[in-house]
């Protein structure tokens, strides 16, 4: 949240429907909100999936509506970028001129982390295996299951058995592998939520033997995620993370205290045994994401009413804090991230006099993570200011208990982002892009934490032309799963851009207050 330690900023270098821009956009995000304190907002279709689908329809001979419908979905698909061209075009025509670019995939998966390319290049393999494009050799680094959560044990033996069966190299799949496969099939609903997975289970087992029911079974599973527009989406939602996130931004843009708590006791049912949170009611698979922010909006909203759950949170992030001092997205031993160890951090602050060593070992594993201009590695946002507002805010709340090298760090940021700030008062995703309202949320909250109040005015306009009658808030997508694949949950535009003005509002209240 805001750090008190800031001077105020005056309200009347800002636009003068700013406070009432805020109002309506905290009404609109309220009004996400269900009877149970969730808030329901289904992932939107995606072109990858889709593709997927349609692919697993032909090849078990499926016509009629659901195909015509995905048919309907990608043939619509003409403002999409060129990987997801060429992919429309593979599963339209299935023509040579569906060939990628030499490079394309390559500077695809150069968006994600490092230590996920191997697994990122054998699923597009054998994407393209499933149109017949077999490849040359196949990478056994990308199967190795060490390090792997559960999400990514399942899709690297479904794209294992694709590339295997593609190849006719049958000897790299075993008992195991289809023990795995089959046990995700033993629920009535998609596995943990994740139709991607799913698709990819789905035409591993299609190619195993006296699997046709099982497979059938399955289909019928995903079909009942068909969106209304004919395609199909990456997850069934992100119902736990939007609910925290928003959480997070109503409690700082000033909303009823009983929403919050009606809010607050929803997340107390999504609790898992172990202390975490994952991102959606249907998925065990907890994360350091979804845990930091339900951890952070349980203590800022009653840290005594809440101290039991907020505690077991606490004990399931530093349960798989690493001994290098970052924070991995799922489970002890994988690569510590610079966004994860922000957002863990940024929780663990809230109480730092319990938690000092582990804050400390994170903020300078962040420092070592940050990039000469101040960047940091690619995370689960196709935005650049979504871990550096996070490494910001977890560097900035008590900074005096912190090491003084740290400063370098935030000043690098504060550089960053006043030098990228676009002629329109936003920012762009990455360096030259045009302006959207989320990178635009990211970056406010950073400028947050300087003393020049222009910048933050600039932005405050733009945020405002992005505002539409009903006080939502129109933005391109920068959601990413699996990485770089981006994906569309619309109220995250809201959420964010609500937070980034809440932490404005503290700014101008801190000049009332002088």
């Amino acid at each position: 949240m805001y750090s008190p330690a800031l001077a105020g900023w005056s309200a009347q270098l800002f636009p003068a429907t700013l406070g009432e821009a805020t109002a309506r956009l905290r009404t609109r995000l309220t009004s996400w909100i269900g009877p149970d304190g969730a808030i329901r907002d289904g992932c939107r279709s995606r072109v990858f999936e889709s593709v997927l689908a349609l692919n697993l329809l032909e090849r078990i001979g499926l016509e009629g509506e659901r195909r015509d419908r995905l048919v309907g979905y990608l043939s619509a698909q003409v403002a999409v970028d060129p990987l997801d061209r060429i992919l429309v075009d593979l599963a339209l025509t299935r023509t040579d001129t569906a060939t990628p670019p030499v490079g394309l995939v390559e500077a695809f998966i150069a968006q994600a982390p490092d230590f996920t390319s191997a697994r990122k290049n054998a699923m597009f393999e054998a994407t393209f295996a499933l149109y017949g494009r077999t490849p040359d050799k196949l990478d056994p680094e990308a199967f190795a299951m060490a390090g792997l959560h559960s999400w990514a044990k399942v899709q690297v033996t479904a794209v294992k058995v694709v590339l295997a069966d593609a190849t006719g190299q049958h000897e790299l799949i075993d008992d195991e592998d289809v023990r795995i496969l089959l046990e995700t099939q033993r629920r009535e609903h998609v596995w943990e939520s994740n139709v991607l997975i799913h698709l990819w289970t789905l035409h591993a087992l299609h190619r195993l033997p006296n699997t046709e029911q099982v497979v059938a079974q399955g289909i019928t599973k995903a079909l009942a995620h068909q969106r209304e527009d004919g395609g199909m989406p990456f997850s069934s939602d992100t119902d736990t993370w939007c609910t925290a996130t928003a959480g997070v931004a109503l409690a700082a843009a000033g909303a009823d205290p009983d929403v919050l708590h009606t809010m607050a006791a929803h997340l107390v049912s999504q609790q898992r045994p172990g202390g975490g949170w994952s991102y959606t009611d249907l998925s065990d698979q907890t994360d350091v994401d979804d845990t930091s922010v339900a951890v952070q909006f349980l203590t800022v909203l009653d840290k005594d009413r809440y101290h039991e759950q907020i505690c077991r949170g606490e004990h399931s992030l530093l349960a798989v804090h690493n001994p290098d001092g970052g924070f991995p997205t799922y489970i002890v031993g994988a690569a510590s991230e610079a966004c994860m160890t922000a957002a863990a951090v940024d929780a663990l602050t809230l109480r730092w006099k319990h938690h000092h060593g582990a804050i400390v070992a994170g903020l300078e594993f962040l420092a070592g993570q940050q990039g000469d201009d101040g960047a940091f590695p690619p995370d689960w946002s196709s935005s650049r200011w979504h871990t550096i507002f996070r490494a910001l805010l977890a560097a900035s709340r008590n900074p005096g208990h912190w090491p003084v090298g740290l400063r370098n760090m935030t000043d690098r940021i504060i550089g960053l982002v006043l030098a990228a700030q676009n002629d329109d008062g936003g920012w762009g995703q990455q360096d030259g892009e045009p302006s959207d309202a989320i990178s635009t949320a990211y970056a406010l909250i950073a400028v947050c934490h300087q003393d020049d109040p222009r910048p933050a005015a600039r932005a405050a306009g733009y945020l405002l032309t992005c505002q539409r009658e009903d006080g939502g808030i129109d933005s391109i997508p920068d959601s990413i799963g699996p990485r770089p694949l981006r994906f569309t949950i619309a109220a995250l535009a809201d959420i964010f851009v609500l937070l980034a003005l809440g932490h404005l509002s503290h700014r101008l209240a801190a000049e009332e207050l002088s």
